[in-house]
């Protein structure tokens, strides 16, 4: 951070008198520095904060331009993992105009980028508008320390996602790191703290599911028995989920609360400049791709090289959708769509950061694990057995309503749903 002043002295008798401001213009090209000049590109642009507001951004992937139309207090031009911000010690006066621009025939550049500041001149025989320039890295407790809300130049995503990354990985990646160890075994043991965080969700999905699959034989006579009137059929399935007391969507609802730290850890690893440049077995930048082939040809949708930690990635993710397969009752046309999934996964994290498959794969083995140790602590039979139980108590449950708009149309058909 260093301060930058632009000092303006007799230049009252110079300028027109009806003339209140002075332009800056600042330009700057943006040199390549990382591995994936494609990934660094559509993570470049220039963002800018007003003094009230959060900040915002252009575009990253394509050529854009904006007139600012109110004062502004900083701009950053922002690469991957570096940016150069410019910072007025009050504002900016208004307009400011800002463009960003990809470079046509440069293999050597990222970005064109250029703002133009409109810096207020009262005529006085000698003025200064007082500023600052900051180089360094995109890395964010650094930018936070400063308090000006710089630390939105790391793209952690929106929302909870962006509430996971700051209080959850990024405090513990923080503190891993002050142990001068791997990041690969930063990485593991992250993966580990928040797999046992979620244990409690993925043990209920897991019970929830084994609950599910004992009662199969019993779903598959309901739906046999009224093919002719599915409406009927699906009357009958909620009566005995309600009197085994079982709920069908409760193997979904903890899958879904963990969705958010899945989608936060896919913003954080191609964001962290902490992987930049560190090696890890075969990987040697954690914070681009990991290749063990080039390919002398490039393969739509997938690329010109082979990374492996993608590769195995995938295989664990196709593993781990065999095995919940086995566990529920999913609809035989939609399976294939379970497995397409992790192929078009392969494609599109070839070129993703190795420390985000690498998490990825880990995440999925540590899920082996956990369902192997819960299929020896969890017994099908006791959980027939207490289902059975249930269904010859009285049912003293309120019906959901959705189960009641369900019964409702049901009668609307003339069907009995009163049993």
């Amino acid at each position: 951070m260093l301060d930058f002043n632009i000092n303006i002295s007799g230049l009252e008798q110079v300028i027109a008198a009806n003339i209140n401001y002075l332009e800056l213009d600042w330009k700057q090209n943006l040199y390549k520095k990382e591995k994936d000049a494609k990934s660094e590109q559509i993570n470049s642009t220039v963002y800018y904060k007003y003094t009230a507001d959060e900040a915002e951004y252009l575009s990253e992937t394509s050529d854009d331009e904006e007139t600012l139309p109110t004062k502004v207090k900083w701009v950053a031009f922002k690469q991957q993992y570096f940016n150069t911000t410019l910072i007025a010690k009050n504002e900016f006066d208004k307009p400011t105009k800002l463009s960003t621009r990809h470079p046509e025939g440069h293999d050597s550049l990222v970005k064109f980028m250029t703002a133009s500041f409109t810096i207020p001149y009262s005529h006085k025989p000698y003025e200064s508008f007082d500023m600052s320039f900051y180089f360094g890295p995109n890395h964010y407790q650094t930018l936070k320390s400063y308090e000006l809300g710089m630390e939105k130049l790391v793209p952690l995503g929106w929302g909870i996602f962006g509430w996971v990354n700051r209080f959850i990985v990024i405090p513990i990646f923080n503190f891993l790191g002050k142990f001068d160890m791997s990041y690969g075994l930063i990485i593991l043991i992250l993966t580990i703290a928040i797999k046992l965080m979620l244990l409690p969700l993925t043990y209920k999905a897991y019970l929830s599911t084994a609950k599910m699959k004992v009662l199969k034989p019993e779903m598959d006579e309901i739906q046999a028995k009224h093919k002719e009137d599915p409406m009927k059929g699906q009357q009958e399935l909620l009566a005995m989920y309600r009197k085994a007391g079982v709920n069908p969507l409760g193997g979904c609802l903890p899958m879904l609360l963990q969705m958010p730290i899945l989608i936060a850890m896919f913003r954080f690893f191609p964001a962290s400049i902490e992987l930049r440049q560190e090696a890890f077995l075969w990987a040697t930048d954690l914070s681009t791709y990991d290749s063990i082939l080039d390919l002398p040809f490039n393969i739509p949708f997938y690329g010109d090289h082979v990374s492996l930690f993608t590769i195995l990635m995938t295989i664990s993710t196709l593993m781990y959708t065999y095995l919940n397969s086995q566990m529920t009752a999913a609809n035989p046309q939609m399976k294939w769509v379970m497995y397409l999934m992790p192929i078009m996964f392969l494609g599109i994290f070839n070129n993703y950061s190795a420390g985000l498959s690498y998490y990825y794969f880990l995440a999925n083995m540590i899920s082996f694990g956990q369902q192997f140790l819960f299929r020896a602590a969890v017994d099908e039979k006791a959980i027939h057995a207490k289902i059975q139980e249930n269904k010859k108590k009285p049912n003293t449950q309120t019906k959901s309503k959705f189960q009641q708009r369900l019964e409702q149309m049901a009668r609307e058909r003339g069907v009995n749903t009163k049993k």
